[in-house]
């Protein structure tokens, strides 16, 4: 579909997304109706004034996909599934800009005559699922993989099992291509054939039992008490018992509401944030303990507005790029009320997507910062789901990540994950068993030492 969503490759959960839509050109060019390449994003547009039509192409293929209906303004379209797409011109009558809700910056499009002569057309699903990866995947050489030397390898086998109709075998050989990426964003799901998703060696993805274990430890061992909660549990906070410091956690950058849309998500982030900067506790508050260590992602969008509430200074977050398009620089820029005063981030493996772009926002925060536990899990960028054509595989899908978070030297992140400043263990078992957290000892030694 056009939307790329971030997924943890254990928990299939959709997460709708927005951010800032960019103007109109001098001189409010047409309306852009027509057919529309996205460049790198694998998708062609049909945009009308009432319907806008998605198709997911490769080089091979062309599938058609989403239709989302207009919903007020000329050019702002919403599927059926909630994500809000918002098209505008661009500064040539053959340009023009797609944004959609929760993921930051604005995609290019290009003019097209009309759809690709691929459209009708039905490949192999071993070619469409490898031409996929080859056009979008921007991680072979940081991962030292051969992709084509994948193909070589796996095509007869693959080429076999659908012969056969074989699709438990089809799915083993798509698992088998992609597994050695250990990408957390790279899913494969095959319906009744199977299901596959794996993070980083030596990673736990985050779920449901995992995040109640930590909350419920951390209540016990940390705070002597439980957390206010908000945000259908995804956001906690307490002060410190017998001290001028706040502890925040967030386990989630999304499924705030049970709307699950990114604008009653952005307004519920809202409200708690008020509840927790309170006049009254921003003038007492001395440091802050910000836990990401149990945090699935969601929408990139709303880490930017939780840092625009931790700074009292604009600065730069990151740039998002892929393969073939420039970086798009994104910018914290400072809320109403927020607190501006020493942070320290707790991160682990288990911190994926929205929570590690979130963390690569407060990288150049202005104010005292510092990261403490493990390097995150290395997973940053949007993940396009893809169809396989074919009737027999409506309900197959796969996942591919094709962006590329940059700091302001140039640098990612991914599959590496960002490392600590201080390191220390993250919810081993031993840490469990003897009733220690040591990040959060070392983040209350660093925010009252001053240092």
């Amino acid at each position: 579909m056009i939307m790329q969503r971030k997924r943890t490759a254990m928990i299939a959960v959709a997460l709708a997304a927005v951010g800032t839509a960019c103007g109109n050109s001098v001189g409010a060019p047409e309306f852009p109706t027509g057919f529309w390449q996205v460049d790198d994003y694998g998708s062609v547009l049909a945009v009308a004034a009432d319907a806008l039509e998605t198709y997911q192409v490769t080089a091979l293929s062309c599938m058609k996909d989403e239709t989302a209906t207009r919903s007020g303004n000329p050019g702002r379209y919403v599927t059926e599934g909630k994500d809000v797409l918002t098209v505008r011109p661009g500064d040539h009558p053959d340009r023009a800009l797609l944004h959609i809700d929760g993921s930051p910056g604005d995609r290019t499009l290009r003019r097209l005559a009309g759809l690709p002569t691929t459209c009708g057309t039905e490949p192999a699903a071993f070619d469409v699922f490898w031409q996929t990866f080859q056009e979008n995947y921007p991680f072979f050489a940081a991962k030292d993989i051969d992709w084509q030397q994948v193909r070589d390898r796996f095509r007869d086998r693959a080429d076999l099992a659908e012969q056969r109709g074989d699709d438990a075998e089809l799915f083993a050989t798509l698992r088998d291509m992609v597994a050695p990426l250990n990408d957390a964003h790279v899913v494969v799901s095959a319906g009744d054939s199977g299901f596959f998703g794996t993070g980083r060696p030596g990673t736990t993805i985050p779920g449901p039992q995992l995040d109640q274990q930590v909350k419920e430890f951390v209540q016990r061992r940390d705070l002597q008490h439980s957390l206010t909660e908000f945000a259908n549990g995804r956001i906690g906070y307490a002060d410190i018992p017998g001290r001028d410091y706040g502890y925040l956690r967030v386990s989630s950058f999304s499924g705030y509401t049970a709307d699950r849309t990114f604008a009653a998500d952005s307004a519920e982030l809202d409200r708690a944030l008020d509840a927790i900067f309170t006049a009254d506790r921003l003038g007492r508050l001395r440091g802050l303990v910000l836990d990401l260590r149990v945090n699935g992602g969601g929408s990139d969008s709303l880490g930017l507005q939780l840092a625009a509430r931790l700074t009292d200074r604009p600065y730069f977050a990151y740039a998002k790029k892929t393969r073939g398009t420039e970086p798009q620089p994104q910018r914290v820029e400072p809320a109403r009320i927020g607190f501006a005063g020493p942070i320290a981030i707790l991160t682990g493996g288990s911190t994926v997507s929205a929570g590690e772009t979130f963390t690569q926002a407060m990288l150049e925060r202005p104010s005292r910062t510092t990261r403490i536990g493990e390097p995150t899990q290395g997973v940053f960028s949007d993940v396009m789901e893809r169809k396989l054509p074919g009737a027999r595989h409506a309900d197959w899908w796969f996942g591919v990540p094709n962006e590329e978070f940059l700091t302001s030297n140039g640098r990612t992140f991914d599959g590496t994950g960002i490392p600590p400043e201080l390191t220390e263990p993250v919810f081993t078992d031993e840490e469990f068993a003897q009733q220690r957290d040591s990040a959060f000892d070392r983040a209350m030694q660093w925010l009252t030492s001053g240092a």
